[in-house]
């Protein structure tokens, strides 16, 4: 369960840098159908976006053994699948075009959130479903206007013609702007979740995973990097992770005994790396539920241990 820390934000690096025009233009999705988990022929964010960065040379932080430890001694868990406790498991997402209507979507941390309206289907599908007590993230995805929408603790209301939510935010997949310094977004780093997702089409269909991955640690600190933007801690212990800290799976780590699948997954995580995105279990990483995934296979990714991580600079 994530914390909510409304409080002075500290000054520390942003991205938010201009792109090239010609690379934020969406390619044709036309092909694209809507609905639960389908398949995007395009990755969110332009190239050079943080998401996107290649950090399999950059340079390991000198207090890479201490953070990497704070997360845990223990190996990655899946937090992704088939089905999990009678329902979908992982973090559901929906693509919409143009034709979605939009409902009005109020907010407990209005002041931080993005008013909308959002696309937002009254079939959504809820993380955990719809009688979850957990998180309940809504991810939508607008293939038309090429843009993110995510809630955080989503209900639906009068059949789902509006809804309330912890908090949400709206982002342009085409631009590199992060979110207000000290904003929280649909999860506590103030960062997006959909970018972050291990997906079925990616991972078992392309077998390419061309972005950062997201994870979760049990403690963190009070402090952000980018791209976060948001910190849910009172602890400022340096040997706590700040919400942003990218780990990356070490060069030398051996992947040949797994599956395509789960080698495309770990070579992501080589090349792109994983960001702390919330406050949870210890080295649980994200994804998408989908039918088709092999559970036992998913589950190969435990016998990695969290020691085969080092923390980016």
């Amino acid at each position: 369960m994530r914390q909510r820390t409304l409080v002075l934000t500290i000054a520390l690096t942003a991205c938010s840098s201009a792109s090239d025009p010609s690379a934020s233009t969406p390619a044709d999705q036309s092909g694209t159908a809507p609905g639960a988990g389908a398949r995007l022929d395009r990755r969110p964010f332009p190239d050079d976006n943080p998401w996107n960065a290649d950090v399999s040379t950059s340079a390991v932080d000198p207090n890479s053994a201490t953070l990497i430890a704070s997360c845990g001694v223990r190996n990655l868990h899946p937090d992704f699948g088939t089905v999990w406790d009678g329902a979908p498991n992982g973090i559901p997402y929906l693509v919409v075009n143009s034709r979605q209507a939009k409902v009005p979507v109020t907010f407990d941390y209005s002041d931080e959130s993005d008013a909308g309206p959002y696309p937002i289907p009254t079939n959504a599908p809820i993380e955990g479903g719809s009688g979850s007590s957990g998180d309940r993230h809504v991810l939508i995805v607008d293939v038309d206007a090429w843009k993110l929408y995510e809630l955080y603790d989503a209900h639906p209301i009068n059949g789902g013609t509006s809804w309330h939510a912890g908090s949400g935010a709206i982002f342009d997949l085409s631009s590199n702007a992060l979110r207000p310094a000290g904003w929280t977004s649909a999860d506590a780093a103030g960062l997006p979740i959909f970018p972050g997702l291990v997906r079925y089409d990616e991972a078992a269909e392309k077998h390419s995973i061309p972005h950062a991955l997201r994870f979760t640690c049990p403690r963190t600190r009070r402090a952000y990097v980018a791209p976060a933007r948001h910190y849910a801690s009172s602890d400022t212990s340096s040997k706590l992770p700040p919400m942003g800290m990218r780990v990356r799976l070490r060069a030398d780590y051996d992947t040949s005994g797994f599956s395509p699948t789960v080698r495309t997954i770990l070579r992501a995580m080589m090349k792109y790396g994983m960001l702390v995105a919330d406050n949870g279990s210890g080295w649980f990483v994200s994804g998408a539920p989908d039918p088709r995934w092999n559970d036992d296979d998913l589950a190969t990714l435990a016998r990695v241990p969290s020691s085969a991580f080092e923390v980016i600079r």
